[in-house]
């Protein structure tokens, strides 16, 4: 399976009520301690690799793996020794009602 571009990404999020998309770049060794944010988010790995953590649950990611995370849930990010690119789609609105 091929990976997306970023157009693809972009359009795919958009499609599905996200209203900002971005690439994120994460220099190496940075850690993001415990914070959440205002929006959802659902992001593509890009290049590099970063940890996430959830609660007591972490997930390793690299380059090929997505993940979502609601809006206000606390976590933590560390990067690695490459640091990471990634793109973000953020959903900053409530999703639209179905009709």
């Amino acid at each position: 399976m091929t990976e997306p571009t970023f157009q693809q990404f972009e359009a795919n999020a958009r499609a599905q009520g996200f209203d900002q998309v971005l690439e994120l770049n994460r220099p190496a060794d940075t850690l993001l301690d415990t914070h959440s944010h205002p929006f959802a988010v659902s992001a593509r790995v890009i290049e590099g690799s970063f940890s996430l953590t959830v609660g007591e649950q972490t997930r390793h990611l690299q380059a090929g793996d997505t993940f979502e995370l609601d809006a206000d849930v606390p976590h933590v990010e560390r990067y690695g020794a490459q640091g990471a690119r990634y793109w973000a789609a953020r959903r900053t609105r409530p999703a639209a009602s179905p009709v």
